[in-house]
């Protein structure tokens, strides 16, 4: 099957979270949302039908997810990424942020010290200030063709007895990366070392593009294993954000219990019915979509990437190899945080994530959000290229 992604449904007047926040967010209704990380693309037919099919039956009550829902991301995970998880290992969790606050409860105590790799998606580091733990950064380094390495030395030289937990973003949000085996073994090496838990953000798994391969850290060993807390689900992969809905995965039964403590103290629930059968639909149906999928978010990438190659001095766009999110070297402008985000918003009508909001170490970056239609992916383009134009005539 064909699927269209040259167009899609508008969210205009939707109560969707980029259209209904962009006057409070950029000051104007007049800039073009691409930062949340959902994407302008129709959540897939099969989904949608799925849920139409439940809604069938007159009574939406409180339901358990159905063992066939986590059977499915069973599956998908063994077929998909060669790792096997079993039934007890999966809990329902509404959210990613929500599972590595309750990780961060579980595994860490006040005052003690939690890992962060920035630049980093934004959660990871108020989680662990809200929780009053102490933040360590790990900054990534950037390589000379604008990739990101682990930087493991810099990693050692904090580590102490009161380091108990460390966020790892595979692939990594938002520089693009999709860690190497070897580079994770290096990670797991320092862990195991210094009896450091691991929760493994695994949210944009799916959204890899070839050669690459995504690797779960769970699968490196049963020593991996025995310390990995796996967040994953569907939000990102088929846009299903709105349903509410992902798992985490914990093999470690001692982990497990006192995961469980903090997760039954908050009361996470099961969701709700709609929720599981969209959850299941996707993993039993979503294969071909997802390939046509992804050939359509690397065009789009590639239209961006083809525009900043002409204006080389002014912005670069980092190599990605996972997630739909462009990590844009906008140094070359010679622009202030606040004003480059002016000049997306004003010179460009473009509405995106600042750099500096991902860590210090994302300034003079923006984060772009690709996964629209190529319809409208031409229009960004465009809008991005004027507004470069006029940046370069006033030099």
């Amino acid at each position: 099957m064909t699927y269209d992604f040259s167009t899609s449904a508008s969210r205009e007047d939707t109560n969707a979270e980029k259209y209904a926040l962009r006057e409070k967010l950029f000051g104007t209704k007049n800039v073009e949302p691409l930062w949340v990380a959902d994407m302008d693309i129709d959540t897939p037919k099969f989904v949608l039908e799925a849920v139409k099919k439940r809604l069938e039956h007159p009574i939406v009550g409180y339901e358990e997810v159905p063992h066939s829902a986590f059977l499915a991301q069973i599956k998908w995970m063994k077929d998909v990424h060669g790792v096997e998880f079993e039934l007890e290992d999966m809990f329902y969790s509404h959210s990613v942020v929500a599972s590595m606050n309750a990780a961060i409860e579980a595994f860490s105590n006040k005052g003690d010290k939690v890992i962060v790799q920035t630049p980093v998606y934004p959660p990871f580091f108020h989680s662990v200030r809200e929780h009053e733990r102490e933040l360590l950064k790990n900054p990534l380094k950037q390589e000379d063709d604008g990739s990101y390495i682990f930087d493991v030395e810099d990693l050692l030289s904090k580590i102490d007895e009161k380091t108990k937990l460390l966020l790892l973003c595979s692939p990594h949000n938002p520089v693009g990366r999709v860690w190497r085996r070897e580079e994770l073994e290096r990670i797991l090496e320092v862990c195991l070392k210094y009896n450091i838990v691991v929760f493994s953000d695994e949210i944009h798994s799916d959204l890899v593009y070839a050669p690459n391969t995504h690797t779960v850290f769970a699968s490196l060993s049963q020593a991996a294993r025995d310390i990995t807390i796996t967040a994953i689900g569907v939000g990102k992969t088929f846009n299903m954000a709105g349903f509410s809905m992902s798992s985490v995965a914990i093999p470690n039964i001692e982990l497990r219990e006192k995961f469980l403590k903090v997760y039954n103290r908050i009361h996470f629930a099961a969701g709700n019915a709609l929720s599981h059968v969209a959850f299941e639909s996707a993993y039993v149906e979503g294969r071909e979509w997802l390939e046509e999928l992804k050939t359509h978010l690397f065009k789009n990438y590639s239209m961006l990437k083809e525009l900043c190659a002409n204006y080389p001095y002014l912005i670069k766009v980092t190599p990605i190899e996972g997630t739909y999110l462009a990590w844009l070297d906008c140094r070359g402008l010679a622009l202030r945080d606040k004003e480059l985000r002016e000049f997306f918003i004003k010179e460009a009508g473009l509405g995106l994530s600042a750099g500096i909001s991902f860590g210090r170490e994302g300034s003079g970056f923006m984060r772009l959000n690709f996964a629209i239609s190529s319809a409208k992916m031409s229009q960004v383009v465009n809008k991005l290229q004027i507004a470069l134009e006029k940046h370069r005539s006033r030099d």
